[in-house]
C-alpha cells in the first residue's frame, strides 16, 4: 500500500478535491454540482480565504480538511474554524482523518491560533470519536444558531 502524503491544496489541485468535495456534499445530503464546486473552492484557495489539506495514497487522492480563519474574541486570539473534513469511504479506517486533523492541529499551531473550532452532525459518530481521541472538548455549554438566508 501506498505511504499516506498530506499537502496543502492550491488551485492546482482543484481536480482532485472537486470529486472528494461532491462526496463530502453527498454525504450531508446536498447537491453536487462539480462546476459550482470548483468555482467555490476555486475561489476560496486563489483569495486565501481558506485553507485545503489534501491526503493522497499514491497518485489518488482520498481526503481533504477544509479550515477558514476565524477570531476568538474571548481569547482575545485568531482561531481556525475546521469546516469541513472527508475521507473517501473507501480508504476510512486507514488513519487519514487523522492525519489530516494533524495537519489542521499544526497549522493552527503554526498560526498562532488559540484554538480550532469544529462542528459535526450529531448522528456522526465515526467524527465524534476521532475528534474525542485527538482531544477536542465538546461544548455543552453553548448552543448553536444558524439563519439559513439565500445564496448567490
Amino acid at each position: 500500500m501506498d505511504e499516506l502524503q498530506i499537502q496543502r491544496a492550491t488551485t492546482h489541485e482543484l481536480a482532485d478535491l472537486v470529486p472528494l468535495f461532491a462526496g463530502y456534499l453527498r454525504f450531508y445530503g446536498k447537491p453536487a454540482d462539480p462546476a459550482r464546486i470548483a468555482a467555490f473552492l476555486g475561489e476560496r484557495l486563489r483569495g486565501g480565504q481558506s485553507v485545503v489539506f489534501l491526503a493522497y495514497r499514491g497518485e489518488q487522492a482520498v481526503g481533504f480538511v477544509q479550515l477558514y480563519p476565524v477570531f476568538s474574541s474571548l481569547a482575545l486570539a485568531p482561531a481556525w474554524l475546521l469546516n469541513d473534513l472527508f475521507v473517501a469511504p473507501q480508504a476510512r479506517g486507514a488513519g487519514v482523518g487523522r492525519a489530516l486533523m494533524e495537519a489542521a492541529r499544526g497549522l493552527a499551531e503554526d498560526t498562532g491560533a488559540s484554538e480550532v473550532q469544529l462542528q459535526t452532525a450529531r448522528d456522526n459518530l465515526d467524527a465524534q470519536r476521532l475528534y474525542q481521541a485527538l482531544g477536542y472538548q465538546r461544548d455543552d455549554v453553548f448552543l448553536v444558531y444558524s439563519l439559513g438566508l439565500r445564496a448567490g
